[in-house]
C-alpha cells in the first residue's frame, strides 16, 4: 500500500468500503451533528453508528446537511440485542433507516453475539441475510464475535459475515479472532483502535497514547501516537473506526496517508499486546443485563 494512499477495502461480496471510518460511540446526540459534519469536511466518507448509541437520527441529519451525494458516503450501523430475532431484526432495519433518513444501508451488523440466546442471534442474522438478498443492505456482518461465536453462526448461516467489528489496539490485539476472521475472509474492523482506555501495565496505569514505544515511532515520523496506531491498523489490512468530537483531533486521525511504518516498527507495536480487554466480555452480554428498548423514532 503506497504511503500516500488511504485505501478502500473490498469486502468478501465485492462491496468496497473506506478503510478508515468515523465513529460516534458515546457521542451525545447534541454533539453528533457537529462531529459528523467536521468528519465529512475533513474527508471521511465512512460513518459508523448503532441503534444503541442513540444518535442515528443526528448522523443522518449531518449527512443530509453535508450536501454530499448519498452514494459517496458509506453508512454502517448495528442492531442491538433487544431487537434480535427474525421479525424483530427486520423491524430494527426499518427503525434504523427511518432515523438515518435513507433507503439502503451499506453495512448492517449484529452488535453482540448474545451467547446466552444464540438462537435469537441466528434468527437475527437470518434477517440480515434476507435484507441483503432484498437489496436493502449492501453488506452484512457481526461485532464482538469471538472464534466460537463465528463457528456457531457459520453452522447455519448462508452468507459469511463481511465484517467482524471487535476491540483491537496495541494493548489488546485478539490474534485468535484476527486469524479466524482471515480464515473466513471476514474483514476485521477495529473499534477503540487507539486504545482510549487506561490499562495497568508494568506496575502502573498507562495509556497507549503515552506508550514510549509508540511515541518514539511517532517522533521518528513527526506523527502523533494516535496517527501511528491508525497507520498500524491500515498497514495490517484492518478497517479502523476512530472517534472524537474535537475538529482538530478528527483531522489528525485522518492524516495518516503520508508516512509508512517499517516492518520493525510494526513488529514493535505487535509486541505491546497485554491480552487485557478494555470493553465488556462478550460472554457477559445478556438480555437481562444489557437489554433495553430501542425507540421507534
Amino acid at each position: 500500500m503506497p504511503a500516500n494512499t488511504l485505501p478502500d477495502l473490498t469486502l468478501n461480496n465485492g462491496v468496497t468500503m473506506p478503510a478508515l471510518g468515523f465513529g460516534v460511540f458515546q457521542t451525545p446526540p447534541a454533539e453528533t451533528i457537529a462531529a459528523v459534519d467536521a468528519a465529512l469536511q475533513t474527508g471521511y466518507r465512512h460513518i459508523d453508528t448503532a441503534a444503541a448509541y442513540g444518535n442515528e437520527r443526528e448522523v443522518g441529519e449531518a449527512i443530509r446537511r453535508s450536501g454530499l451525494d448519498r452514494a459517496d458516503i458509506f453508512i454502517e450501523t448495528k442492531v442491538w440485542i433487544s431487537d434480535y430475532g427474525y421479525d424483530a431484526t427486520l423491524h430494527a432495519f426499518d427503525k434504523a433507516v427511518g432515523k438515518l433518513g435513507v433507503d439502503q444501508l451499506d453495512l448492517l451488523i449484529l452488535h453482540q453475539a448474545l451467547p446466552s440466546r444464540f438462537d435469537l442471534t441466528r434468527e437475527a442474522y437470518r434477517a440480515l441475510e434476507t435484507l441483503l438478498a432484498d437489496g436493502k443492505v449492501r453488506a452484512i456482518g457481526v461485532s464482538n464475535f469471538m472464534v466460537e461465536h463465528l463457528d456457531q453462526l457459520l453452522e447455519t448461516a448462508t452468507v459469511t459475515p463481511a465484517v467482524n467489528q471487535i476491540e483491537v489496539h496495541p494493548y489488546f490485539q485478539q490474534p485468535a479472532v484476527l486469524a479466524a476472521d482471515k480464515a473466513h475472509e471476514t474483514l476485521t474492523q477495529a473499534w477503540s483502535p487507539i486504545g482510549g482506555i487506561t490499562f495497568y501495565r508494568d506496575g502502573k496505569n498507562s495509556s497507549t497514547l503515552d506508550d514510549p514505544t509508540i511515541r518514539a515511532i511517532g517522533d521518528a515520523h513527526n506523527k502523533t501516537a494516535a496517527q501511528v496506531m491508525l497507520r498500524w491498523h491500515l498497514q495490517q489490512g484492518r478497517s479502523a473506526i476512530p472517534k472524537s468530537v474535537t475538529p482538530s483531533r478528527i483531522a489528525e486521525n485522518f492524516a495518516v496517508t503520508d508516512f509508512e511504518l517499517t516492518d520493525a516498527e510494526l513488529a514493535s507495536i505487535d509486541a505491546l499486546d497485554t491480552g487485557v480487554r478494555g470493553g465488556p466480555e462478550p460472554e457477559a452480554i445478556t438480555l437481562e443485563s444489557f437489554g433495553r428498548a430501542i425507540p421507534e423514532a
